[in-house]
Order: structure tokens, then sequence, then C-alpha cells
């Protein structure tokens, strides 16, 4: 996945702010198999990062763009 313009980008903050609240709601609840529930938790941490990677990557290209004569 590569952001391409502005409007991904949005969309992938919105994505990004869904996953963490989604984490967030993972992590408080108990019960279920514990096994399945680390491995979900995992899944989404690695999501997270990656949409978090792609956001610096997109903003620091378009930094350089922008700066660049």
């Amino acid at each position: 996945m590569s952001i391409q313009n502005r409007q991904e980008l949005e969309a992938t903050r919105e994505k990004l702010r869904l996953l963490e609240e989604h984490y967030e709601e993972k992590q408080k609840r108990q019960g279920g198999d514990p096994h399945v529930r680390e491995l979900t938790l995992r899944s989404l941490k690695r999501m997270i990062n990656e949409l978090k990677e792609e956001i610096v990557r997109f903003q620091s290209h378009a930094s350089a763009s922008s700066k660049s004569p």
C-alpha cells in the first residue's frame, strides 16, 4: 500500500484511528481463548504500525517535494 494523495492520507488516518480504538477495546476485554486474543492483538498492532509508516512515508515525501526547486 502506498498513499498517493491527501484524500488517501485522510482515509488512512481514519483507518488508523479505528484500528487503534479496536486494539484498545480488545486489550481491555477479558475472556475467550488467550492465545487467539494475543494473536489478534499482534495482528492489529502490526496493521497499526504499517499505517503509521505509510503516513510518515507520505509526509516525508510530500515535505521533500515541496522543498525541491
